[in-house]
C-alpha cells in the first residue's frame, strides 16, 4: 500500500531554485514547488473573483509603483503604432500620446516625464479643478488619434479626492467608437471601420481598494494598480490588472513568469497575504467608511471651525464631498510642514506633509501647489504653506483626534512666535 505524498519523508535537494524549504519556487515541477504554484493560482482566482475578471488578467508585481510602471513602459513598445489618419506619415504625432493629470503619484508622473524627455512619448498633463477633481470633458478634449494610454489615479493619496473614474471610462468609450480610420497597432494596416481600441484607460487604485468599488467592468478600465501595504497586507507586494487583449509587453527579462510579463520568482507568500486582506478589506468596507466618515468630519469641523482654525488661517485641501472617509489634508499658511511633522512626531502624533514617497525630498508637494494656484494664494506664499496629511485607520478612535487637535493647537501657538 502506498503512502500519502504528504506523509513521505521529504529531502530538499533544490536550494538552487529557493534556499527555503518550506516556501519552494513555484516554478519548480517536483511537489514543493506545485504546491507553491497551487497555493499562487488560488490566490490569483480570489482576487480575480473580487475585482470581477479572469484569473489571468492579475499579475503579481512588488507593488503598485512597479505596476504602474509596468502598466505605462509596457504599453509604449516598438510593436504598438497608434492610430494616424492620411497625411500625417512623418509628423510628430506618430509618437505615442498619454493623458494624465497633474496630480497624479510620482510612479505615473516620473515615467510619464523620463518618456518624454526622451522623446519616445508626447503627454498632455490635464489640470485638475480647483478641488482637486478633473473634468471628464477635459480629459475627452486631450485625446488626439495617436494616444495610447488615459492614467487617472482613482482617488489622490495626499488629498483624497476622489477622481470619476466611470465617467472617464464612458468618455473614452464615446472616442474609441468614433474613432473610425486607424492603422492597427500590431499589423501596421490600415482598416476603415473598424471599432478603435485605442486609448487603453489605466487607474492607480491603490488609495481606493479600501473604501471604493473596485469592479473593473463597472469601472470600465482596461489596467488597474494596488499593492497589498495599503490594505494592511505585507509591504513589497502589488497587483496589475490587465485587461485580456491589451497589447502590453514585458518591461523586465529573464523569465516568463506572471503570463510573461513579470519575470523572477513570485512572492507566493506575499500574494497569499495580499489576497487574504483584500478579501477581509471587501467584507468591512463599507461599515469601515461610514465610521471613518464621522471620524473625518469630525476632525475637520474641530480644526476649522475652533479658535485655532480661525486664528492660524486653516484651509481644507481638496473637495468635501468627493473625498476619501480617512484623508484629511490640510493647509496652515506661513508654517513650514516639515517642522510641523517633526513636532506632532514628538508628541506621539504621525502624519505627513505629502507622499511618503517623496517625503525626503525637500520639494513642496505638487499636488498642493497645483490646488493653491487655482485657490489664488500668492505664489511667494506657496513655499512657506504648511500642508499636512492625517490620513486615518482602523484603529483609529475619537480620543486619537482629540489629542492631535489639542497638540497641534499648542504646537501652533509655539511657533507663532516665529512664524
Amino acid at each position: 500500500m502506498s503512502k500519502s505524498i504528504d506523509k513521505i519523508k521529504k529531502i530538499y535537494l533544490d536550494h538552487a531554485s529557493s534556499a527555503l524549504s518550506l516556501s519552494a519556487n513555484p516554478g519548480a515541477i517536483h511537489v514543493l514547488g506545485v504546491k507553491e504554484k497551487s497555493k499562487l493560482e488560488n490566490s490569483r482566482k480570489n482576487i480575480s473573483k473580487i475585482l470581477d475578471c479572469h484569473s489571468d488578467e492579475i499579475i503579481f508585481t512588488s507593488g503598485a509603483t512597479e505596476s504602474n510602471n509596468l502598466a505605462i513602459l509596457g504599453l509604449i513598445h516598438p510593436t504598438l503604432r497608434p492610430p494616424i489618419g492620411k497625411g500625417r506619415v512623418g509628423e510628430r504625432s506618430q509618437l505615442p500620446h498619454i493623458v494624465t493629470t497633474n496630480i497624479e503619484h510620482a510612479s505615473v508622473l516620473e515615467v510619464c516625464k523620463h518618456l518624454e524627455k526622451t522623446k519616445q512619448i508626447q503627454v498632455t498633463y490635464v489640470e485638475v479643478e480647483e478641488r482637486g477633481i478633473v473634468d471628464p470633458r477635459k480629459i475627452k478634449k486631450a485625446l488626439r488619434p495617436n494616444t495610447v494610454l488615459v492614467s487617472v489615479m482613482y482617488a489622490n493619496n495626499e488629498i483624497g479626492t476622489i477622481q470619476p473614474i466611470q465617467e472617464i471610462a464612458k468618455e473614452i468609450r464615446h472616442y474609441r467608437k468614433n474613432l473610425t480610420r486607424l492603422r492597427h497597432p500590431l499589423l501596421g494596416k490600415e482598416r476603415v471601420g473598424e471599432r478603435c481600441i485605442f486609448p487603453f484607460f489605466h487607474t492607480d487604485a491603490t488609495q481606493a481598494v479600501n473604501y471604493l468599488p473596485i469592479n473593473v467592468k463597472k469601472l470600465g478600465v482596461d489596467l488597474m494598480s494596488f499593492n497589498a501595504a495599503k490594505i494592511y497586507g505585507p509591504k513589497g507586494v502589488g497587483v496589475l490588472y490587465v485587461k485580456r487583449n491589451t497589447p502590453i509587453k514585458k518591461i523586465m527579462f529573464g523569465g516568463d513568469q506572471e503570463g510573461g510579463l513579470r519575470p523572477g520568482t513570485e512572492n507566493v507568500a506575499g500574494a497569499v497575504a495580499l489576497a487574504y486582506a483584500l478579501e477581509i478589506t471587501q467584507k468591512m468596507k463599507d461599515k469601515e467608511a461610514r465610521r471613518l466618515e464621522k471620524l473625518k468630519d469630525y476632525f475637520l469641523n474641530k480644526l476649522v471651525h475652533s479658535n485655532v482654525g480661525a486664528d492660524f488661517g486653516i484651509r481644507i485641501n481638496g473637495d468635501l464631498k468627493n473625498r476619501l472617509p480617512n484623508n484629511v489634508n490640510i493647509t496652515i499658511p506661513n508654517m513650514p510642514s516639515d517642522l510641523l511633522v517633526i513636532e506632532l512626531s514628538a508628541r506621539g502624533i504621525m502624519a505627513s506633509a505629502k507622499s511618503a514617497c517623496k517625503s525626503g525630498d525637500g520639494k513642496d508637494s505638487h499636488v498642493i501647489l497645483a490646488l493653491q494656484k487655482k485657490d489664488g494664494l500668492p505664489v511667494k506664499a506657496l513655499a512657506s504653506a504648511g500642508s499636512l496629511r492625517f490620513s486615518l485607520g482602523r484603529g483609529t478612535n475619537k480620543k486619537d483626534i482629540d489629542y492631535t487637535i489639542k497638540s497641534l493647537a499648542e504646537i501652533l501657538q509655539k511657533l507663532k512666535k516665529w512664524y
